[in-house]
């Protein structure tokens, strides 16, 4: 990444501090997230063009509070502080930051009470903009050399500025879609204030990966598991482009897809590229596995032990493979744990993530761990993959285990299938499947007293689950026509025996995740 500018990204644990890196990305510049602990190792090797101080769930008031080195404000380059950066900021550089007032916490608006080169096209003094707040704590008096900039009825000091050093806060998430300018404002600090060039494209990320790959494996062979779902796709391809007949993939039939997915993947990924895939045939093994299991966690690393262990076997047969290569994406990683040390709380094991065990014969290869869904798309269609890879709705690793809420039977996962399978149709024949991110059925642990032909029915409840998002870190339900969720539940109740309820899911993420284990 030598010649790219750069930005540094400072995590706090902010669940949502990727997005920073999204948004940064999406403006062509490079940028790197790092835990505070390691900021100021990373600011002397990275050389950044500016900083960037994510948000997080603690308060600078509290004894041991994560704060960023001192380093960091004598470097001479601009900073840019949201919500918790921007109270580290006043509390370390003479400020004052107080806590028990009323907090804000989502939809909220700023008036601008004053110029700065962040607004700079996007907004006007005087104007009302509306914003996303997550805050109990907030700032009272400015550091010195700072002006307030903007205000919010539960944060005066909603904005602030110092243009002589080039530092910047605000109290408000600027990286969210919830704050529709947010974007835009992040712009103006990589570009103007910054200075960017703005040279980091898709293309340029594919070149670097492929040397890295290069240079990590070295002349070792690795095993790439192969799901048929977009990232592990894109991942395969990816590794086969660097070390070429060093991979082998492996997909493993482990009982818990959908109808016909294993002969579709076999189908779609031998008649498309001449990489060597091995079919593992595990179904056995893994739902004899999860029997009587119910908790979700339990599930998720179980799951992952079964894949690893499967994994290690056909690396042994394969006379050893000294990787295994995933297709992890970030989303994954900070609902598990973050990956770089950083203190993110953990929302769900993912089985190729938190639940990998923690002693591995193989070492791992995850070249696409710190991109979205969108952007392992764009890299997908930039490595030349159809769009019946690219385009399809994400599939959980863990597969119908994590819809089959509670313990796993094969009566449930076949009603499951069967219900996913006309959900899924119903919606490409209306011709909503591209507008859709993900869309999925599951079988829930009650069964509910119905009426069919005259008789009492006492049988499950399917809910159906539909979501729209750009890169599946924050969702919203889609908003079916109820015609259309009317036609489906019949459709599902008339042909699926054991069915007689259907529910639609209306939670967004958050709260709820996109799947319910």
């Amino acid at each position: 990444m030598a010649t790219h500018d750069k930005i540094l990204i400072v995590d706090f644990g902010s669940q949502v501090t990727q997005l920073i890196a999204r948004r940064v990305r999406e403006e062509r510049v490079y940028s790197e997230i790092v835990p505070y602990q390691k900021a100021e190792a990373a600011l002397a090797e990275m050389k950044p063009k500016g900083i960037i101080l994510s948000g997080g769930p603690a308060s600078v008031l509290a004894p041991g509070a994560p704060l960023p080195s001192a380093s960091l404000y004598e470097a001479g380059i601009p900073i840019l502080g949201i919500c918790y950066g921007e109270q580290a900021m006043a509390h370390q550089l003479g400020g004052k930051v107080e806590a028990g007032h009323h907090g804000e916490f989502g939809r909220s608006e700023v008036q601008i009470t004053a110029p700065c080169i962040m607004f700079d096209d996007v907004w006007a003094v005087g104007e009302r903009y509306p914003v996303w707040m997550s805050h109990g704590d907030r700032v009272t008096v400015l550091p010195p050399g700072f002006r307030t900039v903007a205000t919010s009825p539960n944060a005066p000091i909603a904005m602030i500025a110092d243009d002589a050093r080039k530092f910047y806060a605000t109290q408000f998430h600027l990286e969210v879609v919830h704050t529709p300018h947010g974007a835009a404002l992040l712009r103006n600090f990589v570009r103007k204030v910054a200075g960017c060039a703005g040279d980091w494209t898709i293309r340029a990320f594919k070149d670097e990966a492929i040397e890295k790959v290069r240079a990590d494996v070295g002349n070792n062979k690795v095993i790439c598991g192969l799901s048929g779902g977009v990232d592990s796709a894109v991942a395969a391809v990816l590794l086969h482009e660097a070390i070429g007949n060093q991979l082998t993939c492996v997909f493993v039939d482990h009982g818990l897809l959908r109808r016909g997915e294993a002969k579709r993947v076999m189908t779609l990924f031998r008649g498309s590229y001449n990489i060597p895939l091995v079919h593992v045939k595990a179904r056995d093994r893994f739902v004899a596995g999860l029997a009587g299991v119910t908790d979700p966690e339990e599930k998720r690393k179980l799951i992952g032990k079964l894949f690893i262990d499967v994994f290690a076997e056909e690396a042994e047969k394969l006379g050893g493979a000294e990787y295994l290569a995933q297709g992890t994406l970030y989303p994954d990683v900070i609902e598990s744990t973050s990956p770089i040390g950083g203190p993110s709380v953990t929302i769900k094991s993912h089985h190729n993530v938190g639940g990998l065990p923690e002693r591995m014969h193989m070492k791992l290869v995850e070249p696409l761990r710190e991109l979205f869904k969108d952007e392992a798309r764009a890299l997908g269609r930039e490595l030349g993959l159809p769009d019946v890879f690219v385009g399809r709705h994400p599939f959980p690793g863990p597969g119908l285990a994590i819809r089959c809420i509670g313990e796993i039977t094969e009566e449930k996962l076949e009603m499951l299938r069967y219900a996913d399978e006309i959900y899924i149709e119903e919606i490409r024949r209306a011709g909503l499947y591209d507008d859709i991110w993900q869309a999925f059925a599951v079988i829930l642990p009650v069964k509910t007293v119905g009426v069919m032909g005259d008789g009492r029915t006492y049988d499950h409840v399917v809910a159906l689950r539909a979501v729209t998002s750009i890169d599946g870190m924050t969702a919203d339900f889609y908003p079916f026509d109820m015609a259309f969720i009317g036609h489906v539940a019949t459709r599902i109740i008339n042909e699926v025996k054991g069915v007689n309820r259907v529910v639609y899911d209306i939670t967004s993420k958050p709260p709820g995740t996109i799947e319910w284990e």
